[in-house]
């Protein structure tokens, strides 16, 4: 939208330039009509090369103009300081600063179609923000292991444990549930409902993901319980089925899924524990600073967790109930997770 220059101030015609002159100089210490005069071609120019730009794109201007764009630009800018400076009349500074920011933004802002930044989103800022976070993600894991050993004891120990543990997400299986009804949980196929499934098993599974990273700047604190929680209910489950003796099938149930479900678990615990360090421990930062870029590089390994809990959620929805053979199973999980190991810690993480 083209901004308009303010409205000069016209001659008074019925004065006469003897009366004329000293009112202009009581009114215009710095004359706005001047000062107008001596810079207005360069505002015009640049409010004209902007318009064009805008409306159609960059090619639309010559090297001479692109050339230009910048000297324009800088001259508008000492125009606005010194409009300022000088206290000229309000419109012609918003005039200014308005014309000034859009040049700004053109010059300087980041432009690009959004398939040649999804490609360098995949290809290198996500890996490379995993990578940058392995100490923190193998803290997260080591909480994960330590709460799915905990609860596997503890229910092996005592079964009322259980119910603890896993909560709704029991679905009717409990320590009472027999081996066949508890095998048949793993093993039944079919095609029903798999989308609704599928849809609630991502904003489940989105909704811890989340918590664990959002809660980051409580010193990581809620975010250690989540993981631990997770694991708790992991353990809970291996251990009712290792009771009947099926725990490897249900181990096999669970590769599908759960190699790419829990490692993004276990990077949104890293993201928020990356956080909460920055905000216990800044260093020089301010904790603000220091959790403000923490949370740049923990915010781009959550764009790409929720691309994985997306399909995660594929594969609990779709795959894991569609393949009932437990090899394939087996092998479907362990292709997942080597396919995310060599994403994130191979040449794509340390791509400059």
């Amino acid at each position: 939208m083209a901004l308009s220059i303010p409205f000069r101030r016209k001659r008074d015609a019925h004065l006469p330039d003897d009366e004329l002159q000293p009112r202009q100089r009581r009114l215009d210490p710095l004359p706005s009509a001047r000062f107008r005069a001596e810079r207005e071609d360069d505002w015009r120019r640049l409010e004209d090369l902007l318009g064009r730009a805008e409306r159609r794109s960059a090619a639309a201007l010559s090297d001479e103009e692109l050339l230009a764009l910048p000297t324009l630009y800088r001259a508008t800018v000492s125009a606005l300081a010194v409009a300022r400076e000088t206290s000229l009349d309000r419109a012609l500074i918003d005039y200014l600063e308005g014309l000034s920011t859009r040049a700004y933004f053109f010059l300087y802002g980041v432009r690009g179609r959004i398939g040649p930044r999804l490609q360098h989103f995949f290809r290198h800022d996500w890996p490379a923000a995993v990578l940058a976070l392995w100490k923190e993600a193998l803290a997260s894991l080591l909480l994960l292991a330590a709460g799915t050993l905990a609860g596997y004891l503890l229910v092996r120990a005592d079964s009322g444990w259980f119910m603890a543990f896993a909560g709704s997400m029991s679905q009717g299986r409990t320590p009472d549930s027999s081996t066949q009804q508890l095998r048949d949980v793993l093993y039944k196929g079919g095609t029903d409902g798999l989308e609704l499934l599928a849809g609630f098993l991502f904003t489940n599974n989105a909704k811890v993901a989340l918590l664990c990273f959002a809660f980051g700047f409580l010193m990581a604190v809620p975010s250690t319980i989540l993981i631990l929680m997770n694991g708790l209910t992991l353990g809970a489950f291996l251990a009712l089925y290792a009771s009947h003796g099926i725990a490897g099938e249900l181990t096999g149930w669970l590769f599908v899924h759960g190699t790419t479900e829990l490692f993004a678990i276990v990077l949104a615990g890293a993201a928020g524990i990356r956080i909460g360090w920055a905000v216990a421990f800044p260093g020089r930062l301010s904790r603000m600073d220091g959790m403000a870029a923490a949370g740049k590089q923990a915010g781009t390994v959550m764009a790409g967790v929720v691309v994985m809990l997306f399909v995660a959620a594929l594969l609990e929805g779709f795959v894991r109930q569609l393949v009932t053979t437990e090899w394939l199973r087996f092998l479907i999980g362990g292709s997942m997770l080597a396919l995310w190991l060599v994403y994130f810690y191979g040449p794509a993480g340390r791509r400059p």
